[in-house]
């Protein structure tokens, strides 16, 4: 008799999982529950979605729970929450949102990928019509719909997902202001970094308030009306976005007795799986670990889920695939902007015994002469005793990304600046300059090395 596998989400984590053991064994019985009414869809562009560059929510979606049923023999049900895990008998208690009906099913292996929710803080009014949180495709459908009618939006968080909407917003006509609650944005970044960024919105027209924290939002005949600050002030706003970060959904973990760990995030071993040996968990519901401190860590990005995912998959279908770690790896676009980092900022480096130097450069993405180029402005973070690499920071044009790579690419394979400045690099004046802007930041950053 073959066994019986419930995946509890049906997004990148969970699917990666499903699929990976439908490949692996096809006659496993898989069921994929979904809390909400879709499934494999892309979070990450739910802002450029709600500003029109993404014209219908279906754009989203890589694939449905139909295609899914029928193309990779995966029964996927959306509008369906599993609301209890019954770990002794093994059974779940799944509701039919829509029919409105709770039945059981039995497992052999469960899988839970049931992501991370967003944080919304306890103030007066954030109840009220017109408050939002950008998290599902349901979210983005309320708020763009929200937008048709909005002049004045007050986006409370100055993240990633707050700062791209507030680019989406403005370009969809929208007066944005950003609330921080930090003296700066982006706090990762080195301080000009945030700068530059904070600079980028206000030459479009966003305001930015740092050191802002929200006291209340201010409702009118139960709609919101606009946000209040501490201090007393009042910003005026037709829309609310809250921002402020998410957390590890595991209730359903918390209920059953499974081990948490970081931000209530569920524990999983290397394989993905819990403190429950029939029980694999993968995705922002869990604890992570950093890839170079080996601490536990937590780095809600689609990249990881993904990837832990398929390795919860080959291991629920009886093999032994190992997640490494994360170096929390990331890059986001805010206008003409782009932003990125891996690995330990010197905070985090000297916290973990380390003894970080830094190094910045500002360097031309393209030879001199070649027009269309821009600045790459580029941040290392290394050991000065040993020269190894711990960490990088970018902000510039579109190519920071693809050098942030070679630089995580490098943290990963465990490389010192030394190693990293004999790269043997790509050239061509429309791509890169001779000296690419990794080998004049490596450079720099022997400088720093004790013992070369």
């Amino acid at each position: 008799m073959s066994e019986s596998l419930i995946v509890i989400g049906g997004t990148a984590a969970g699917l990666s999982a499903a699929s990976k053991a439908r490949r692996l064994c096809p006659d496993m019985e898989i069921t994929v529950y979904e809390r909400s009414g879709f499934v494999s869809y892309g979070a990450c562009g739910l802002p450029y979605f709600v500003g029109g560059l993404i014209g219908e929510p279906e754009d989203l979606v890589s694939l449905t729970a139909d295609t899914l049923r029928e193309k990779r023999g995966i029964p996927t049900y959306t509008r369906h929450e599993v609301t209890a895990i019954r770990r002794n008998e093994k059974l779940v208690e799944v509701t039919d949102l829509a029919a409105g009906r709770t039945f059981t099913q039995r497992y052999d292996k469960l899988m839970i990928a049931t992501g991370a929710e967003p944080i919304l803080p306890p103030l007066p009014g954030v109840e009220a019509q017109g408050v939002h949180c950008l998290r599902t495709v349901e979210d983005g459908i309320a708020l763009k719909a929200r937008t048709k009618e909005a002049k004045r939006a007050v986006i409370v968080g100055g993240g990633f997902i707050g700062l791209e909407t507030a680019e989406e917003l403005t370009q969809a006509g929208l007066s944005v202001t950003v609330l921080e609650a930090l003296p700066r944005l982006l706090p990762f970044l080195p301080e000009d970094y945030s700068a530059r960024i904070q600079r980028e919105l206000e030459s479009h027209g966003v305001t930015v308030r740092l050191g802002a924290a929200a006291a209340e939002v201010a409702v009118e005949q139960g709609r919101a009306a606009g946000v209040r600050l501490a201090e007393g002030e009042l910003l005026p706003a037709d829309l609310v976005l809250f921002s402020v970060g998410v957390r590890p959904s595991s209730r359903l973990a918390v209920e059953c007795g499974l081990e948490l760990g970081l931000r209530g995030g569920i524990v999983v071993d290397a394989e993905q799986r819990t403190s429950d040996p029939a029980i694999y968990a993968a995705g922002d519901c869990v604890q992570m670990k950093n890839l170079i401190t080996g601490e536990p860590c937590y780095f809600p990005l689609g990249t990881n889920a993904n990837k832990q995912g398929r390795v919860a998959g080959e291991n629920l279908a009886g093999g032994h695939s190992r997640f490494p770690g994360v170096l929390g790896s990331q890059v986001t676009k805010i206008f003409d902007l782009y932003a990125a980092s891996t690995g330990l900022t010197p905070e985090q480096a000297e916290k973990a015994g380390f003894c970080p130097a830094v190094s910045s450069i500002t360097k031309g993405d393209r030879a001199s002469y070649y027009p269309g180029g821009g600045e790459n402005h580029l941040t290392l973070v290394l050991d000065r005793d040993t020269g190894r690499l711990l960490g990088a920071q970018g902000v510039g044009t579109s190519t920071v990304a693809g050098r942030m790579n070679v630089l995580a690419t490098a943290i990963t394979a465990g490389m010192t600046v030394m190693e990293l400045n004999e790269l043997d690099l790509v050239y061509s004046p429309s791509v890169a300059p001779v000296y690419d802007p990794i080998l004049i930041a490596a450079s720099q950053a022997i400088k720093c090395v004790r013992r070369q």
